[in-house]
């Protein structure tokens, strides 16, 4: 414990000394780290793969389950898709050093805000090693250090994408320490991380309900949380049938183990005859077990009962929930009660009720025609995400480069003094 508490203390020592290079570094440098890194990413792809490989095999060994396998597992789209995402970052504008608001006071000087880095940032994330690459590009471009601590079983994975950054970072000028992945799976690396106030400004925790119990627990450095996924898409009796076949079916389908992924399908009464069945045809088609209220499984027999507690349950798997409702009254109240607050979508051609959901739909991410699978920092042009925060304070939704930054008052005089 006392190596584990020393060893902390140096990672965050040398993240302290870099986030200040970090903080002063011009965006030619950040950018041509990024650059550097994508390309170091798809030289040694086949590297990443293999490492990964080993994690991989180890995880199945170890029983992990399937959501958490597809997590973990990279491929060559996947690499590239890191490699993307780093470079989307580089031409994203430099917030760092943005001046805005500046305004004259009637004592003659002018105020504004300067946006800031927020300094050290700790990462801690389970099975995503792409989040290794991502979370590093977000930090760079942003003018921040930060300390990675990943999932044991990606550990191999991690390094691998580290040696890639490190070797961006070098090429760029840059202090390799910006960025450091927690080189230990020893638990305890964690407790030291989330507490040590003096050398990290914010956590940011990307895992499971008892990762993110913990660190908000017991974190003494302020934490943005992203907690559960539990997602929704209600289908109005005004809504384009065949358009919402397929956005209930992406929603659902196109990955079950992603926390934007629909958990809950809610349809109006007087559609639900229509389009309950053709779904359930398409669900059942692809495994996917369904749990609904009394008045879907008449429309789908094959449905189970729908419990209390599949309302609110994210489960990251190839199960739905399944509820007939009267309106989008009652919808809206469903969501507002069971939801997340991370994403929820409505399909419908009224443009009243579009715009009553996106008003009274209390989360991060509200949709109008378009799948849940859109709540995602790349897909927003964001380059990509740190987290997606359920927070209402300082960041809400896909964290990206602006998430990482504050801002600071700035004061211009000529000599005056209060009097």
């Amino acid at each position: 414990m006392e190596n584990i508490k020393k060893y902390m203390q140096q990672v965050g020592l040398q993240a302290r000394a870099a986030s200040r290079v970090m903080a002063q570094a011009g965006t030619n440098a950040k950018n041509h780290a990024l650059e550097n890194i994508a390309t170091a990413i798809l030289l040694n792809s086949g590297k990443l793969i293999a490492e990964n490989a080993k994690d991989v095999a180890a995880a199945k060994t170890g029983g992990l389950d399937a959501a958490a396998i597809d997590r973990l597992t990279l491929t060559e789209k996947t690499v590239k898709s890191m490699a993307e995402g780093l470079r989307q970052i580089a031409t994203l504008p430099d917030l760092i050093g943005e001046i805005t608001d500046m305004k004259f006071r009637p004592s003659g000087i002018q105020v504004g805000r300067m946006r800031v880095p927020l300094g050290v940032i700790g990462i801690i994330y389970e099975s995503r090693p792409n989040v290794t690459a991502d979370a590093a590009g977000l930090c760079i471009k942003s003018g921040n250090a930060a300390i990675l601590r990943g999932g044991s079983e990606a550990l191999h994975s991690n390094r691998a994408i580290a040696a890639c950054v490190h070797q961006g970072l070098r090429e760029a000028g840059l202090p390799e320490n910006a960025v450091q992945v927690v080189n230990t799976t020893d638990r305890a690396a964690v407790g030291e991380l989330i507490t040590m106030k003096e050398y990290v400004d914010v956590i940011v925790p990307r895992g499971g309900k008892s990762l993110i119990a913990r660190i908000s627990e017991e974190a003494r450095v302020p934490v943005i949380k992203h907690l559960d996924g539990i997602c929704h898409v209600y289908i109005d009796d005004e809504a384009d049938l065949a358009k919402a076949i397929r956005i209930a079916d992406n929603a659902k389908t196109h990955r079950y183990g992603v926390c934007n992924a629909m958990e809950t399908l809610l349809v109006n009464a007087k559609v639900a005859a229509q389009v309950l069945p053709e779904l359930g045809k398409i669900y059942l088609g692809k495994g996917v077990e369904l749990r609904g209220d009394d008045a879907a499984r008449k429309l789908v027999p094959q449905m189970k009962v729908a419990t209390e507690e599949d309302w609110h349950t994210e489960y990251l798997a190839p199960i739905l929930s399944v509820r007939i409702v009267a309106d989008v009254d009652e919808a809206i109240d469903h969501i507002n009660t069971y939801s997340s607050q991370h994403t929820d979508s409505i399909v419908t051609e009224n443009y009243s009720r579009a715009m009553r959901f996106l008003r009274e739909v209390d989360s991060a991410s509200v949709m109008v025609n378009a799948s849940t699978r859109f709540a995602d920092g790349f897909e927003y042009g964001l380059g990509a995400e740190i987290g997606i925060s359920t927070d209402k304070i300082h960041a809400r939704g896909p964290v990206g480069l602006e998430g990482l930054t504050s801002q600071k008052f700035i004061v211009l005089g000529n000599g005056q003094i209060r009097i």
